[in-house]
């Protein structure tokens, strides 16, 4: 039952933040609010007349951000494994970095030291304009295909 509920649950979730996101969402809110607004005076803008758009807008947010937070769980676990597996094809890549956000904070701080360092000694060493070329890339890329 929980598997069949998570899979329904993911779909649901990645329909509804890819459908909040388009501008036609925007608008809908925005028209909600103006809608609202111009129904002030109709209502003589009285605490009933706040307590709806609060009410609504509460209960949507609150609702949304569990939405929002799946998507963004299942896209940085997505990520992750993307980033993963180019660390761990990439010759010369540190394999201490896959999974490295599952260090803790201070391990973290040690890396990211250690990588301005080399920033530092890039900075000395090359010209920061100085850019790699299309063929330098071809010539990688052939090197990984296993062609010459």
């Amino acid at each position: 039952m929980t598997e069949g509920f998570t899979e329904r649950f993911e779909e649901f979730s990645r329909r509804v933040t890819h459908a909040v996101g388009r501008p036609w969402a925007f608008l809908i809110a925005l028209l909600v609010v103006v809608v609202w607004a111009l129904s002030g005076p109709l209502f003589g803008f009285g605490d009933t007349w706040q307590l709806v758009i609060n009410t609504g807008t509460t209960i949507v947010t609150f609702l949304m951000v569990f939405l929002i937070q799946q998507a963004q769980n299942k896209d940085g676990k997505a990520m992750e494994l993307k980033l993963n597996e180019l660390v761990a094809a990439t010759k010369g890549a540190s394999n201490r970095l896959i999974d490295v956000e599952a260090l803790t904070e201070d391990d973290l701080d040690v890396l990211h030291g250690y990588f301005r360092q080399l920033v530092e000694l890039s900075r000395r060493d090359h010209d920061l304009r100085e850019s790699h070329s299309l063929e330098e890339a071809e010539r990688l890329h052939m090197g990984k295909s296993g062609q010459t």
